[in-house]
C-alpha cells in the first residue's frame, strides 16, 4: 500500500511540478520556501537548533500555530534546555511562528511526503518526540518517523464527518498508518470514536480536549482592548459591528446587515475583515456599490482613529483576535457559505456573542458550548443575520448575559494543554 501511496503522490508531484515552477520562478521568497518543502532547511536554521530533548512540533497554518501555542510555552517551562522545533506548512502560519513563539528554538516550513526528502529532514533534526497538531496524516513521515526511533503524539486530533467518510473507504491503509503513533489526543468523544473505527488501537486513543479553549483564554488581555479602541477612535456611544473571516458572498450579506441596522443605530460602525486581504479592493467596490463612500482601510488608521469613516475594512494580518475586543455584536465567517466555519471563541473569550452561518464543522464543538448558553447563534441566511443583530442590540441587557455566560462557560473548558503536556512527558520517559 505505502508503494501504491508514493506512486501516486509521486504522479500528483510531477502533475503540479509545472505549476510550482511558475509560482517560484519569479520569486525569490516562494524559491525558499520550495526549496524548505524539499528538504534544504537552511543551515543557520540547523546551526541554532541545539538542546535535549529534541522536540518537533508541526502545526500547519496560522490557527494550528495559535493552538499549539500553549503547549510549546508549557514544554518550554518543563524542558528549559530543550530544542523546541516548529514546522509550518503554509507562508501565514511561518510569519505567525516567527513573530509569536518566541519559545521555539527554529521554525521552518515541513517537508513533502517523498520518502527520500522526509528521511533526510528526520536525521538532520534527529527528533526525540513528534508532535503534530491537529489530524494531518502523512504516511511516509509517520512511518520513518517511528523507524528513526521518535516518538509520535497527535494533539487536538479532530475528524470531522466529511473526512471520516473518506477515511472509512480507506480504512485498509489508514489502519497501518495510524498504527505509526505512540498517542493520539482527541478533541471530542466522537473524534476518538472515529479515529478507532478509522482503524486506530483504542490503547492509544485518549479524549483532551481542545487546545485552543487555553490559547484563547491566555490571549485575551485588557491592554489589547485599549490598543484597538484607541486605533479607531471609537466612541462611548458608538456600536460596533465586526464581521471577521469573511469570504466572498458573505461581505454582500454583511454590508445589507450593516445597512439595516443604521436604519435604527444610525452611530453604529462596522469592520469588516476579509478572510484574505487581498480581496480588500473587492470590498471597497462592494462597499461602493452599496453608496458607502465613507470607509477607510486598516493600513491608512495613523493614530488619528478613523477621521470620520463608518466602515474599516481590515487588510491587514494577525489582528483579528484583538480586534473582536471591541465588537458590540460579531459575524464570524466562512460560516454562510460552505467553507467549514472560522474560530468563535476568539470574540467569546472577549465576552462577545457570536453569530455565524450553518457551516461550523471544523467548529463543531465550539459551536456546541457557545450555543447551549446562548452565547453562540447560528443563522441560515442574511434576513437571520439582520433580524438577530437587531434583537440584541435593542436588548444590551441581555446581549451582555449573553456574552459573559459564554465566557465562563469557555474558561471553564480549560486544561487541554496540560493534558497533552503530561501525555508528551510520557512519551519521553518511555
Amino acid at each position: 500500500m505505502y508503494i501504491l501511496y508514493n506512486l501516486l503522490f509521486g504522479a500528483f508531484g510531477v502533475g503540479v511540478l509545472p505549476f510550482f515552477l511558475a509560482k517560484v520562478i519569479f520569486s525569490r521568497e516562494k524559491r525558499k520556501v520550495f526549496a524548505q518543502k524539499l528538504g534544504f532547511i537552511p543551515e543557520k536554521t540547523l546551526a541554532g537548533m541545539k538542546g535535549k530533548p529534541r522536540i518537533w512540533v508541526h502545526a500547519v497554518s496560522l490557527g494550528e500555530v495559535s493552538a499549539a501555542h500553549p503547549l510549546i510555552r508549557k514544554l518550554r517551562e518543563v524542558y528549559p534546555e530543550a530544542c523546541l522545533m516548529l514546522s509550518t506548512g503554509t507562508v501565514s502560519g511561518q510569519k505567525i511562528a516567527r513573530e509569536r513563539v518566541l519559545e521555539a528554538t527554529g521554525t521552518f516550513f515541513f517537508p513533502l511526503d517523498f520518502p527520500f526528502v522526509v528521511r533526510k529532514v528526520i536525521r538532520q533534526l534527529r527528533p526525540d518526540l513528534f508532535v503534530i497538531a491537529e489530524t494531518e496524516l502523512w504516511p511516509n513521515f509517520l512511518r520513518i518517523v517511528k523507524e528513526e526511533g521518535a516518538k509520535a503524539l497527535l494533539v487536538n486530533g479532530r475528524i470531522s464527518e466529511r473526512s471520516f467518510k473518506r477515511y472509512l473507504k480507506t480504512r485498509f491503509f489508514w489502519t497501518g498508518v495510524l498504527d505509526d503513533f505512540d498517542a493520539m489526543s482527541m478533541i471530542r468523544v466522537q473524534d476518538g470514536e472515529r479515529i478507532i473505527s478509522m482503524g486506530a488501537n483504542p490503547v492509544k486513543v485518549l479524549v483532551n480536549g481542545n487546545c485552543k479553549f487555553d490559547q484563547v483564554a491566555l490571549s485575551a488581555e485588557p491592554v489589547l482592548q485599549e490598543e484597538m479602541r484607541r486605533l479607531l477612535g471609537i466612541g462611548d456611544q458608538e456600536r460596533v459591528f465586526i464581521a471577521g473571516s469573511t469570504h466572498e458572498g458573505e461581505e454582500e450579506v454583511v454590508i445589507q446587515t450593516f445597512q439595516k441596522i443604521r436604519q435604527r443605530f444610525p452611530e453604529t460602525i462596522l469592520i469588516l475583515a476579509p478572510r484574505h486581504v487581498d480581496r480588500s479592493s473587492r470590498v471597497e467596490k462592494l462597499l461602493e456599490k452599496y453608496g458607502i463612500q465613507d470607509n477607510i482601510r486598516r493600513s491608512q488608521l495613523n493614530g488619528e482613529g478613523r477621521k470620520g469613516a463608518r466602515v474599516v475594512i481590515w487588510d491587514t494580518f494577525g489582528e483579528l483576535f484583538k480586534v473582536y475586543s471591541v465588537g458590540t455584536i460579531v459575524f464570524c465567517g466562512a460560516s454562510l457559505i460552505p467553507r467549514r466555519g472560522q474560530n468563535i471563541l476568539e470574540p467569546a473569550v472577549w465576552g462577545k456573542v457570536a453569530l455565524y452561518g450553518p457551516s461550523m464543522e471544523d467548529f463543531l464543538d465550539a459551536h456546541q458550548l457557545l450555543s447551549s448558553v446562548g452565547a453562540g447563534i447560528m443563522v441560515q441566511n442574511g434576513e437571520e443575520l439582520a433580524e438577530r443583530c437587531l434583537y440584541l442590540l435593542d436588548h444590551p441587557q441581555e446581549l451582555k448575559e449573553r456574552g459573559e455566560a459564554g465566557k465562563e462557560a469557555l474558561l471553564a473548558q480549560r486544561g487541554a494543554t496540560q493534558r497533552n503536556l503530561e501525555l508528551a512527558q510520557e512519551l519521553l520517559e518511555r
